[in-house]
């Protein structure tokens, strides 16, 4: 029994000596390599740093410097963000149902979505938020994020909105039920001059496929000779919808793409043959802000000469991210494969791991280099592969138009510039519809409504509206750019009264792009065509075109609740 008791007591002070410094100093002397050393070095400071530290905030700075150090496209989502990432992707959300944007730390309503529970409690469009909940919601306090935040809900939950409107000298109170609310990716469908069809894609979510099916719809397919699809400034999404939408327009067993990583088996997309719009004459549009789900279909319809494609190169975005969830509720989004056009292309341009600055510098450096102006300055560094009948084709940055149109600067000055950059045009339609909103919404069409605008010379006052706000006349550049800022003033203040659909068919009246692709589709004969058998019809396909315009205007700086 002495014996026994002794080796007790021996062995009890070696545990006890061994858990002491495994819990204190002595921890650095165990750390191992990987991820046991981060989990201890968390250890270690929650247990000894000078100052009392918040373990989880410093995890959630430390995984996005951690996956920087990857790739520029793997990412770290915090809890807070998990639901506004989701909202993007899945087509819809639960909230109240406005758009809106802040000026002068007030939240403003720009619009109130057709039948959602805003319009239904009797919110109106300009109407100034000032509370939520019976709390005050003005100042430094009010940002996108906070907004969404307090606004957006569970379907059926009630929020109480004091707003301030116009004509109303006391603030008015409603309580608003939320629901589901929409979030369209297709903004415009409409048709154009000889018999052809116009639809914008805005970003590929989990409802893009079916709005395409209902927009084909819309356009009575069959009156439809020609079809245009702008995927300008789409910076891409799910991949699924994009492949469902390819395989529309291709005949069957053709490769729409493949992914493969060093731990992913390669994975081809192949057309099924069921599409409804095999035959239909096709061109699609990019620029430098197409990326990922975008430039898998236009390369996709390149590879296979299946469309023409106009516009600038495409962004380059070829990585494929898987999510990836903690318990927490945070996800990262962690690169596990490549995209493969069919031709065999990676359109992921080149990057360097840890480097993401000279990564998110490209758009800039191309348009300093004048890609933007002149196609014989796109730099091709990847390999050269071939379409279907054996047209070059890029690898290594994005997809390159088959007809290039450049954008045009000519009429751009430093007035227009900083009237544009500082956000006063923006401001200025939003103060000019808010104060004539009943007189504007006596206009139905774009058309009506931009030649009333032209009469009321727009120009000439945000010209004075800017002046009182510091940015001094200048004369001779503002004739100059007259064009340019009248396209920029009434084209959001059409966009404010009419929405997305008229700004589109507005934008385009004069876009230099779907110009170009009207031309071909009217002389069909100038471009070459190639017979193809698919089963027993014959069907021909465009090989070559050309075009594009400065995106910007397109650009809307609002938000959904």
């Amino acid at each position: 029994m002495p014996v026994m008791l002794a080796l007790c007591v021996v062995l009890g002070i070696a545990i006890g000596t061994f858990y002491a410094n495994h819990s204190s100093g002595n921890r650095l002397n165990i750390i191992k390599s990987g991820s046991s050393r981060l989990n201890n070095l968390l250890n270690i400071i929650e247990d000894q740093y000078v100052d009392k530290v918040n373990i989880d905030s410093l995890v959630d700075k430390a995984i996005p410097q951690i996956l920087s150090e990857l790739d520029p496209h793997s990412i770290y989502i915090s809890p807070k963000d998990m639901q506004l990432a989701a909202d993007d992707l899945k087509g819809s959300f639960s909230g109240v149902g406005i758009e809106f944007n802040i000026r002068k730390d007030t939240l403003h309503v720009q619009n109130v979505i057709s039948n959602g529970p805003a319009e239904r409690a009797g919110i109106v469009a300009g109407d100034k938020i000032t509370s939520v909940d019976d709390e005050p919601f003005v100042g430094k306090i009010v940002t996108n994020e906070e907004a969404m935040h307090r606004l957006k809900g569970p379907k059926d939950t009630k929020v109480k909105i004091g707003i301030v409107r116009n004509g109303q000298k006391k603030p008015l109170f409603f309580t608003i039920t939320r629901g589901d609310i929409p979030q369209k990716s297709i903004s415009a469908t409409y048709m154009m001059e000889n018999r052809t069809g116009y639809i914008r894609i805005k970003n590929f979510s989990e409802t893009t496929y079916s709005e395409l099916l209902i927009a084909l719809a819309a356009l009575k397919h069959p009156l439809v000779s020609n079809l245009i699809i702008d995927l300008r400034d789409n910076s891409g999404g799910y991949l699924e919808p994009a492949v469902r939408i390819a395989n529309e327009f291709l005949p069957k067993d053709k490769l729409i793409v493949y992914t493969e990583g060093r731990k992913s088996v390669r994975e081809d997309h192949t057309s099924d043959g069921h599409g409804s719009y095999k035959n239909i004459p096709l061109i699609i549009l990019i620029n430098e802000g197409s990326a990922s789900a975008a430039e898998i279909v236009a390369g996709a319809m390149q590879d296979n000469d299946r469309a023409t494609i106009i516009g600038r190169r495409s962004f380059g975005k070829g990585l494929v991210q898987k999510p990836l969830q903690f318990t927490d509720g945070s996800m990262i989004r962690l690169t596990i494969a490549r995209y493969y056009t069919p031709s065999g292309r990676c359109i992921q341009k080149p990057y360097v791991a840890g480097e993401g600055k000279d990564y998110e510098m490209d758009l800039i450096s191309r348009y300093q280099h004048g890609e933007f102006f002149s196609q014989d300055s796109i730099k091709h560094n990847g390999p050269q592969y071939h379409t279907s009948i054996g047209r070059v084709v890029y690898g290594g940055g994005g997809i390159t138009p088959d007809i290039f149109i450049p954008e045009d600067t000519t009429a751009v000055t430093s007035y227009y510039r900083s009237a544009s950059m500082s956000g006063q045009i923006i401001q200025f339609a939003f103060n000019y519809t808010d104060e004539n909103r009943q007189k504007l919404k006596t206009y139905k069409t774009m058309e009506e409504l931009n030649d009333y605008l032209i009469r009321q010379k727009t120009v000439e006052l945000f010209v004075n509206y800017a002046e009182k706000n510091g940015l001094p006349r200048r004369n001779l550049m503002i004739k100059k750019s007259y064009k340019l800022l009248q396209t920029y003033i009434n084209s959001r203040i059409i966009y404010n009264i009419l929405g997305e659909q008229e700004l589109n068919r507005y934008l385009n009246a004069d876009d230099p792009a779907i110009k170009k692709a009207l031309e071909i589709f009217k002389d069909k004969a100038a471009f070459p065509k190639i017979q193809e058998k698919d089963g027993e019809n014959t069907r021909q396909v465009a090989l070559k075109v050309n075009g594009d315009m400065p995106s910007s205007l397109r650009k809307h700086l609002t938000r959904y609740a």
